[in-house]
């Protein structure tokens, strides 16, 4: 079968994707299991708006697939990061799991009836949405989140650390987060030739034990990388400690509910266009 990778879109650059592991793997560990979990409300979401079940073949792009499995899926899932794919491999020792880059999947055209992406396609990554369609069947499902209006969110507090970064970082994490402004994720989907767009609005909520738990579950992250690259680790825990001290409740767990967009869309069944210059 002919690839339907565009001939426009420049190669992709191996060695900026290896560079993720530094931010991402470097606490794998924590973050499997500190902060990963928060995240289960919208893995569950997105895979009941595609419809995941017993005979899919389901690709996820820059993150965890062991819930479609649970739900009758075959899955196959991709990272930068070699450390959180070992991670991964332990737990879903049957699912096809790689380290590559998302802007060159390493699949053959048609392979997959869903690809999801947890925000891990981005504002910033809009050209990985060719892969997506290229590896998608004709008629299969796409399915991705990402973050919505943050300054709005209750839990807008809980990502606040991440602005210790220095200014060009903190201003490409804004450039990330573009595609949830209202209109933008359906366009781009639109543009790469989806059909059947559709945004929705995805639950998501962490919650943490105390500050302590807060800190270096946010620590853990690859933004939390880029601010304690500019303050140092100790500036940027303290920083996330006293935020968190402040929302303490008696009896409850400290809360953050942050607003995430998820986009659910179908590949045409005939070869749709692809963008113009």
């Amino acid at each position: 079968m002919a690839s339907e990778r565009d001939p426009k879109q420049p190669d992709p650059a191996p060695a900026q994707w290896l560079l993720v592991d530094e931010g991402w793997g470097r606490k794998a560990v924590d973050f499997a299991s500190l902060s990963e979990p928060g995240n289960c409300r919208e893995y569950v979401s997105l895979h009941q708006l595609l419809g995941v079940g017993p005979g899919d073949h389901v690709l996820d792009v820059a993150c965890g697939s062991e819930l479609a499995a649970a739900r009758g899926a075959t899955v196959a899932g991709l990272d930068a990061s070699q450390r959180l794919i070992a991670i991964a491999r332990d737990r879903s020792p049957e699912a096809d799991l790689r380290v590559g880059d998302m802007h060159a999947l390493p699949w053959a055209d048609g392979t997959f009836d869903v690809v999801t992406s947890f925000r891990g396609i981005w504002g910033t990554t809009p050209d990985a949405v060719a892969e997506v369609r290229r590896v998608l069947r004709p008629g299969g499902r796409m399915g991705l989140t990402v973050w919505g209006h943050i300054k709005a969110s209750p839990g807008a507090w809980a990502l606040s650390p991440f602005t210790l970064a220095t200014r060009e970082k903190v201003a490409n994490q804004a450039a990330m987060v573009s595609l949830g402004r209202p209109g933008a994720g359906e366009q781009l989907l639109r543009s790469w030739g989806f059909e059947n767009v559709e945004r929705h609005d995805i639950p998501f909520a962490w919650e943490f034990a105390d500050p302590e738990h807060y800190a270096r579950t946010i620590a853990s992250t690859g933004p939390a990388y880029e601010a304690i690259q500019a303050v140092g680790e100790e500036a940027f825990l303290d920083h996330a400690r006293t935020a968190a001290a402040e929302r303490l409740r008696d009896g409850l767990p400290l809360r953050a509910v942050i607003l995430v967009v998820g986009y659910v869309a179908t590949k045409p069944l005939d070869r749709p266009p692809v963008p113009d210059d």
